[in-house]
């Protein structure tokens, strides 16, 4: 019976961190670029329960009596990087990448260390002084320092801010026919190595390896979220029906022990 109060509990913190995955999700539905989150359960070992020490029967031994299962655990939290939908600004310094691949950005921490983060954000705009940065202004790199991972001032990419100019599928910009730099985008070997750090931005993590990506940017576009609200809110609702059955199972198990000690232990 406590087994019991114990399974149900375990599904019970199983289901709120699978709700906090999917309320998540929904709270980024309209962030650019966004990627949603998934979470995994496991189920504990198996036991074998045993009858022992039981010598009411002649001849008696060691009997199995059957599986125990001591509920679910909390398993992994993965990232779903299918491409979001496409959405069309016609603003020229919107960006969008068809394709695999990111975005790479110098970003500074508040304690002022400088690293390469990656987006699929590209939201950009362009300062006084021609840098291209991002919404949070954070500088976007080259292809140089997007390919290695270099955050360094000359890396930055840098145009006429008083001039008009276009960017191909290849992240070439160019002003009055002239290339005068070109947007940083990557891809990785293995996406494993990619954890997220906040602010819609990812870390590579030691092991992971930067690969050319070819994918293409689309300029005067954004990239959406690829979150289906539908599927999410669907989720939310079985994630409750869900809670709510641990619930009941505590109840009974509950009202069961009650009457055991304070009604059948009294006979």
């Amino acid at each position: 019976m406590l087994k019991g109060l114990y399974t149900a509990w375990t599904g019970m913190i199983n289901e709120m961190n699978q709700m906090d995955v999917t309320t998540n999700n929904l709270a980024n539905a309209d962030t650019n670029g966004y990627k949603k989150e998934g979470a995994t359960s496991e189920s504990f070992r198996t036991h074998l329960a045993m009858k022992i020490k039981d010598s009411s029967e002649v001849g008696w031994r060691t009997k199995s009596l059957g599986d125990v299962s001591l509920g679910v655990k909390i398993g992994e939290t993965y990232t779903n990087y299918d491409q979001g939908n496409f959405k069309v600004t016609d603003n020229k310094y919107d960006c969008a990448i068809d394709g695999n691949g990111f975005f790479a950005v110098s970003f500074t921490d508040k304690a002022g260390n400088t690293s390469v983060k990656y987006t699929r954000d590209g939201a950009f705009t362009v300062t006084a002084d021609g840098y291209l940065r991002t919404k949070d202004g954070d500088y976007v790199l080259n292809q140089n320092g997007a390919m290695n991972g270099d955050p360094a001032v000359n890396n930055y990419v840098q145009l006429d801010p008083d001039q008009d100019f276009g960017i191909n599928q290849a992240g070439f910009i160019y002003q009055n026919d002239q290339l005068v730099g070109q947007i940083g985008v990557v891809d990785f070997e293995n996406y494993d190595f990619l954890s997220k750090y906040g602010e819609n931005m990812y870390d590579l993590v030691d092991g992971g390896q930067a690969v050319q990506s070819d994918a293409v940017v689309k300029q005067g576009y954004i990239e959406g979220s690829n979150v289906n609200i539908v599927d999410e809110m669907l989720s939310m609702i079985t994630i409750s029906r869900a809670y709510e059955s641990n619930q009941k199972m505590i109840q009974t198990f509950d009202g069961m022990l009650d009457k055991a000690v304070n009604q059948v232990g009294k006979l």
